[in-house]
């Protein structure tokens, strides 16, 4: 539960100094972060936190833990970013102290603990400090926690750097707290740690060594990517840039590219050169960690990850070779796509790596890109908070107790978005409460140091498929392992077979653990789990994983429909063999810009019966009633998510869904679909004209209007309709009557009659389709009206259309009496030429209108 304010001063077991530590501080090593451990002395004794400032490369992660050992009692906690990072920097420290690692300072990593009561200084990745805190709110025998590498803003980082905030602020007014950053993040790190008085901030100033910059850009017409991701063309330049730094400089050489699989493709383009090749990341064991940070007797190339970008020293180094990629956390949360993608590096990390090869002495930085290309780089990378998936963020949150985000000391609030996907994951995993409650099975899957979806993997997994087998899978999934052809099955008998596969091995071992003893608690699980093979057994651990990523296999087609609704695809250049396979498990997909269906990366077979299995709660049974090809369609599905499993007609569908459909077709395809007669047009005619005329309560009758107001006006008749057939039949004159303003109502023959008389006696239509009505009639049978009718209360005069005795038209007019003075002579000269045997006075407004198509004879 999350702490309260309250409760005891911790004393930690150890009080005071040891003698190797106060040794190393009585004369530490030349340092550029030793000219600010005095200030830190003093911040940490006057306000027990405090922002330590300085660029990698001070001493400030060797230096610093020591010195603040010196102020507080109990035990120094150390963070850093990465296992190879928190092991390296016990290392380093220890080894200052002549003392073998698990002595005065140890580490804890994930698989691999070496302290004892002794220990003083203890270094841990950020993600385990973060379990501790979680399961000991009040770090018991903690005097004080270093944050190192607060600026790389990872998801973790963040939120321990919250947490610990809160429990300082709750709980632990005596724990001192220390956070180190490379960049200007300091100011805003110290106005979280401080509250209202910022922290001080002990800036110590950077020793680096000058570091030439050469620009080796790809030559143009290649490519340094295509929608596959790194292109081999540019494999191939990055290692031809290792053997010029190889020619040209001096010193190991560094080399950073974005993942696993680059480092392997560089190191086999890397065959015979003079020097030892190794690699460096953080899915290899510990020996083979060591070895490629250990200097030897030949000259080194280290071909790594972004692990060593600043959280970690490698000896020797004089040369960087940057390929300029890193690979970052994006979440597409609409379509619940979440994937590692990679991209271009920041600036400032680009100055991170470069300074690598000033620690030593003067150096040199091959950058695999242009200097034009450099200036449109992002000038940071962003927080891991604003782009990843924030389950296992969510489930801390919920764990700890804490509701509202704005409680906590966050340096940025996480969009609301991903915050709400995040949520309903987990409701559906059953890891929290609708309320966002941690449930009991939620603190079970928080427990598992893995993604809460492996974690449900893990623990259902063990009873469909035996605990190792699932144990094997969740640790293939949690290590981003990438599939040949996108096939896991493959994957995994590789990991069995592979000789570089420790960390991978170290992770099956603490998972089976782990499903064990849940097993237990179930009454053992693998007694009732199916001996299945690798073929059958991986997918529906995956499933359980990624339940919304279960695919299907369209008809007539080569895509998939996963259960989430987004279309999937393997490339079709290299399809793999699980192309056309009836079901998958899909663990892994991107959807990129422009495309409509996600690319698939990785996925295992799948059967429905198991695909039901590990997805039951997407099963659902729904009635349908739409509107299809011009008719009423009824049928009852069967889903499992978006996907179909099967469909029969439904030859009763309930009244209310069948009025629902048509509604939802006269809103799609217009109000057309009625019939509309003669007399419903003309009256809908003179409705609008009343309502442009006189605003309100006569109503608006625009399609628009008619077909967002449908209940309005059509809702009794709508009731009664079971078919297209029936929707044609609707009484839309009655339907329009309904909308008349009471007691207006009784005004529309008055306001907007339908026809008027004209002085020869005719009974004329009026015409409302115009935008003024119009009284289409010909010129002898208004002979006598001296000014035109005028409609709407007398606002809107009507517009005359004149016709000749053969109705054709003559004249227009909504003023006769300038018409008779002005525009009547030139018409009656026109006219009465073509038709002598018609009247044409001379003084029309006093001489008689005539329905006759020639003058009356005059008797002899």
């Amino acid at each position: 539960m999350r702490p309260r304010r309250g409760g005891t001063r911790h004393v930690g077991q150890t009080a005071g100094v040891s003698d190797p530590l106060r040794s190393l501080l009585a004369a530490p090593p030349d340092l550029p972060v030793t000219a600010g451990l005095a200030a830190l002395d003093e911040a940490l004794r006057s306000r027990g936190v405090a922002v330590v400032h300085a660029p990698p490369g001070t001493g400030k992660t060797t230096l610093v833990p020591p010195a603040v050992a010196g102020v507080v009692s109990g035990r120094v906690v150390v963070t850093q970013p990465s296992r190879i990072a928190a092991r390296a920097a016990a290392r380093r420290l220890a080894s200052l102290l002549g003392e073998p690692v698990g002595e005065t300072v140890g580490y804890s990593v994930r698989g691999d603990r070496r302290t004892s009561r002794r220990t003083q200084v203890e270094v841990v990745t950020t993600g385990l400090l973060l379990r501790r805190i979680q399961h000991d709110p009040e770090l018991a025998s903690v005097g004080a926690v270093v944050l190192d590498e607060v600026h790389e803003r990872h998801l973790d980082a963040d939120l321990t750097l919250a947490l610990l905030i809160d429990i300082r602020a709750n709980l632990r007014e005596d724990l001192t707290l220390v956070a180190m950053s490379a960049t200007i993040e300091a100011e805003r790190t110290a106005a979280l740690l401080g509250g209202h008085d910022p922290a001080p901030v002990i800036t110590v100033p950077g020793a680096l060594h000058p570091v030439d910059t050469v620009w080796c850009p790809l030559p143009p017409g290649s490519r340094r990517t295509d929608d596959r991701g790194i292109t081999p063309a540019f494999h191939d330049h990055v290692a031809a840039t290792v053997r010029r730094a190889l020619a040209e400089q001096e010193g190991d050489v560094l080399v950073f590219v974005p993942g696993v699989a680059e480092v392997d493709a560089t190191i086999r383009r890397l065959t015979g050169v003079d020097a030892d090749v190794h690699a460096l990341h953080g899915r290899l064991s510990s020996a083979e960690q060591d070895r490629a940070l250990t200097e030897g007797p030949r000259r080194r190339v280290i071909v790594s990850t972004a692990v060593a970008e600043s959280s970690l020293t490698v000896p020797g180094v004089r040369v960087v070779v940057d390929a300029g990629f890193s690979r970052e956390p994006r979440t597409d949360h609409r379509r619940g796509l979440a994937s590692l993608v990679t991209v271009a590096v920041s600036r400032a990390a680009a100055d991170q790596r470069a300074g690598r090869a000033g620690r030593l002495g003067p150096g040199a930085v091959l950058r695999c890109w242009s200097k034009a290309e450099h200036a449109h780089l992002a000038p940071h990378p962003e927080p891991e908070i604003a782009t990843a998936d924030l389950t296992a963020f969510t489930l801390e949150l919920a764990c700890w107790g804490s509701h509202d985000l704005r409680e906590l000391a966050l340096l940025d609030q996480p969009p609301p978005h991903a915050l709400s996907a995040a949520r309903q994951v987990l409701v559906d995993l059953g890891a929290i409460t609708e309320d966002g409650t941690a449930t009991p099975r939620g603190r079970v899957i928080a427990g598992v140091p893995v993604d809460p979806r492996l974690a449900r993997a893990l623990i259902d997994g063990a009873g469909l498929v035996g605990t190792k087998r699932a144990a094997e899978v969740v640790a293939m999934l949690s290590e981003d392992v990438r599939a040949p052809v996108g096939d896991l099955v493959a994957a995994l008998r590789s990991l069995r077979g592979g000789h570089r596969s420790g960390s991978w091995r170290t992770q099956v071992k603490r998972l089976e653990a782990v499903a064990k003893e849940q097993g237990a608690k179930d009454q053992g699980a693998d007694r009732h789990a199916p001996a299945l093979t690798d073929d059958v057994a991986v997918g529906p651990v995956v499933a359980l994983a990624h339940p919304d990523r279960i695919a299907r296999k369209r008809s007539g087609g080569s895509s998939y429909l996963m259960t989430s609704g987004t279309g999937a695809a393997f490339d079709q250049r290299d399809p793999g063999p699980l192309a056309g396979l009836e079901w998958l498990a899909v663990a892994d997909a991107d959807r990129r810009s422009g495309q409509r269906e996600a690319r698939i990366r990785s996925a295992a077979p799948l059967t429905e019966d198991l695909a039901l299995e590990a997805a039951g709660s997407l099963w659902t049974e729904v009635d349908e009633v739409g509107w299809t090809g011009g008719r009423v369609l009824a049928r009852r599905r069967t889903l499992l998510g978006a996907i179909e499993l099967g469909s029969v007609p439904l030859s009763d569908p309930p009244v209310e869904a069948v009025t629902e459909a048509i509604q939802e077709a006269l809103e799609s395809e217009g109000i057309g679909l009625l019939t509309w007669s003669e007399a419903a047009t003309a009256l809908r005619a003179r409705l609008d004209f009343l309502h442009r005329a006189l605003g309100d309560p006569w109503p608006d009758v625009s399609d628009e209007a008619l077909t967002q107001n449908l209940q309005s006006w059509l809702g009794p008749q709508l009731a009664r309709v079971r078919s297209a057939q029936h929707l044609r039949r609707i009484d839309v004159v009655g339907a329009l009557r309904a909308l008349l303003p009471w007691p207006q109502a009784g005004r529309l023959d008055e306001l907007a009659p339908e026809r008027v008389e004209v002085p020869s006696g005719s009974i004329v239509r009026i015409d409302y389709s115009q935008e003024q009505p119009v009284l289409a009639v010909r010129l002898q049978e208004v002979f006598g009206w001296k000014d035109v009718p005028r409609l709407a209360e007398g606002r809107v005069p009507l517009l005359l259309h004149l016709l000749s005795p053969a109705r054709r038209p003559a004249a227009v007019t909504a003023d006769l009496e300038s018409f008779w003075d002005n525009g009547y002579p030139g018409v009656r000269a026109d006219l009465r030429g073509r038709y002598p045997k018609h009247s044409w006075p001379d003084d029309p407004r006093n001489a008689p209108a005539t329905r006759r198509t020639n003058q009356p004879r005059t008797r002899r």
